[in-house]
């Protein structure tokens, strides 16, 4: 870690601090490809869980189930573009096929029983935890009787296994903003398409069991020390966004009346992703009101508790849950309109003191932060530096 944070000193040192240009800084694919395997790490597997679909059953799964799932979310980590969203749609998937079981498949291909198997299956040709095909060309017996090939296949993209068909997840167009169940669908091409969200609060409950998280309180707010962090960056990729509205008093879009504006606004495309301001634990995820879906990071900067706030996300847009711990520039979801919103943007908040405190203006704040602006050759470096911490 040291080295990682010397780098990122070495690599500010020699790039400008000021505004100018503020959205100039880490591409979002090329960072998320270097966080994305630290952003969610598979901790002990329990030897069982219970959780209840969307109808109501309860479904308790063993700890073999559970080791396949903690590869299908270690798989995904490692994926860039796949994030949390994209996790849960995988587990959606493999519960619903095979109750993540390595299903082998003896009376349509014999050889498939060789191997390290969960059980038998009995559709068509379909093997596996995800019930790929081999007629179908998702890869070969033995290829398919292995739960890492098979996460692969699923999330699919430029470095999956099989690009560019069958299609995986990331080859399907603007899935992110499909229901997950019908992404799910989209993937595996099922005869029965309405069957995937009903695992969908199982899948939830998996990735939250699985997963390190930092403690927290009932109410959802972080405990212990939230670490000093090593950067802050702006949250909106360079040349995706523009101002559209300040902080402070305004016409209101909707009453025509004198109020009060907490954030600053920067309209933005649906769907452009949005990154953490800083290192730090989230403390809040998910609806809000007139905020529509808010996410907001508790921080320590200069020795003192920050919290910043993002809001008006689609749900399918929230790629964090409390208790995750972010590093600055980790993609933590999506523009969107959601809530008192008249079109796509960014609503953000800087909150000295920390979650419930009140908001102050952010661009003097960000500007006397010295937000870092970096160019795609000092993010490739960035991820060598981390790659090799």
């Amino acid at each position: 870690m040291k080295k990682f944070v010397v780098a990122i000193a070495t690599l500010v040192a020699m790039l400008p601090m000021s505004l100018v240009g503020v959205g100039l800084l880490v591409s979002p694919a090329v960072f998320a490809a270097c966080l994305s395997s630290s952003s969610l790490v598979v901790g002990p597997i329990p030897e069982s869980l219970t959780a209840t679909t969307h109808a109501g059953e309860t479904v308790t799964l063993n700890h073999e189930q559970l080791t396949h799932a903690a590869t299908i979310i270690t798989v995904g980590a490692q994926t860039e573009g796949v994030g949390r969203a994209g996790i849960v749609i995988a587990l959606m998937a493999a519960l619903t096929e095979s109750r993540l079981r390595m299903l082998a498949n003896s009376a349509a291909i014999p050889e498939s029983s060789d191997f390290p198997n969960d059980g038998e299956g009995s559709d068509h040709d379909s093997l596996g935890i995800f019930q790929m095909r081999p007629s179908a060309g998702w890869g070969t017996v033995a290829e398919l009787m292995n739960a890492t090939y098979q996460s692969r296949a699923f999330y699919g993209g430029s470095s999956g296994p099989n690009y560019p068909s069958p299609r995986g997840l990331l080859d399907i167009p603007d899935w992110q903003h499909l229901d997950p169940g019908e992404a799910a669908q989209a993937v595996e091409v099922s005869a029965y398409p309405d069957r995937y969200q009903n695992y969908q609060p199982v899948a939830e409950a998996i990735l939250a069991a699985l997963t390190r998280r930092a403690e927290t309180t009932p109410g959802g707010t972080p405990i212990g020390n939230v670490p000093e962090t090593t950067a802050i960056v702006f949250p909106l990729p360079s040349g995706t966004w523009v101002n559209s509205s300040d902080f402070g008093w305004r016409e209101d879009p909707f009453t025509g009346e004198r109020a009060f504006h907490s954030g600053t606004d920067w309209a933005a495309d649906d769907g452009t992703p949005i990154l953490a301001l800083a290192d730090g634990v989230v403390s809040f995820a998910g609806p809000s009101g007139g905020y529509g879906n808010l996410i907001i990071i508790e921080h320590t900067i200069n020795g003192q508790r920050i919290a910043s706030a993002y809001a008006h996300m689609w749900q399918s847009g929230v790629l964090v849950s409390v208790g995750d711990r972010v590093v600055a520039g980790q993609h933590i979801g999506n523009v969107g309109s959601a809530g008192r919103s008249t079109g796509a943007h960014l609503h953000f908040e800087i909150r000295p003191g920390g979650s419930n405190a009140a908001a102050v203006d952010a661009e003097p704040w960000l500007a006397a932060h010295g937000v870092q602006n970096l160019d795609a050759a000092s993010t490739a470096a960035l991820c060598s530096a981390q790659m090799a911490a």
